[in-house]
């Protein structure tokens, strides 16, 4: 595990390598075909280096969501497993990494007319009004939603006035779908680094995913078939399709998507300190390969 950027790829294809590992994804976004530049999805080459499972499942303009990804999990994993080789999982959702050792968090149905009213305001008054409110009832959803990602902020709403429970509660109860609570072995590993190392690997990324056609890229997904509403959450798409119409330049593009990221890596850095027996390790000291490989494989 470990924030955008981080260097997961590099290191999980060298731990691969020396014990006889297959890679899992554990990545809400890769698993979009078409979406290779903004996602850093691991490049061919280094899929033929290390077979890689849960990447290029859908088209951008289909729904994929937690449900769908635990069953292709499980698949996946028991493929790997038939084959003798050691699932290694490599990626920086929280949730789903949560999902997958845990179960599935079902919470409350959904309450579709007032979900309709909450999207109704969050378009009228806007994400910083609702997320205010989001704040007074339930403030640990609120730390960890941005005020712009509409989905997420209205069904935290949506639950604590529906039930009277906020949703931060809702979610310490995991249901047995997917991995029962503690029946997986757990050996996690947290890479790190210090903030503002990784905000330079982040504007340096965010450059070279430009310079390599991000913008063609994007326009390419939007011209056949379009963005999903859940491949439209992929960071950094919504700015690049901004500059590719006219409406941004380079520039306040390239330091949109690297505040985003910034952003978006300090709520990956609260997810990880959910996981109490993770390993914190340094990619870039010398022996952290070593490090790992004697944790994770003994």
């Amino acid at each position: 595990m470990g924030c955008t950027a981080v260097g997961k790829t590099a290191l999980s294809l060298e731990l691969a390598e020396r014990h006889g590992c297959e890679i899992l994804s554990l990545d809400s976004m890769l698993v979009y075909r078409g979406m290779d530049i903004g996602t850093a999805k691991p490049s061919v080459a280094e899929r033929e280096r290390v077979p890689h499972h849960l990447i290029d499942l859908v088209e951008p303009s289909e729904r994929y969501d937690l449900r769908r990804y635990l069953t292709d999990f499980e698949a996946a994993e028991a493929e790997v497993r038939a084959r003798g080789r050691i699932p290694l999982v490599v990626g920086g959702t929280g949730l789903y990494l949560q999902a997958v050792l845990e179960g599935l968090f079902e919470g409350p149905a959904p309450d579709l007319e007032l979900r309709a009213r909450l999207e109704g305001r969050f378009a009228e008054e806007g994400g910083e009004v609702l997320h205010g409110e989001l704040a007074r009832l339930d403030p640990p959803s609120a730390d960890r939603i941005h005020p712009n990602d509409r989905k997420r902020l209205v069904r935290a709403l949506e639950v604590v006035l529906q039930t009277g429970r906020a949703l931060s509660e809702w979610q310490r109860e995991w249901t047995s779908f997917g991995a029962q609570k503690g029946s997986r072995p757990r050996r996690i590993v947290g890479l790190t680094l210090e903030p503002q190392l990784l905000e330079e690997r982040i504007r340096t990324r965010t450059r070279a995913m430009l310079d390599a056609g991000w913008a063609e890229e994007a326009e390419r997904v939007r011209r056949n078939g379009g963005f999903g509403p859940t491949a439209m959450q992929a960071l950094g798409y919504r700015e690049v399709l901004r500059m590719v119409d006219g409406e941004a330049s380079r520039g306040e593009t390239e330091e949109r998507i690297a505040l985003a990221t910034r952003r978006f890596a300090r709520r990956q850095r609260t997810w990880l300190r959910r996981f109490e027996d993770l390993k914190r390790v340094d990619p870039g000291d010398a022996d952290a390969a070593e490090v790992v490989g004697r944790f994770l494989f003994g």
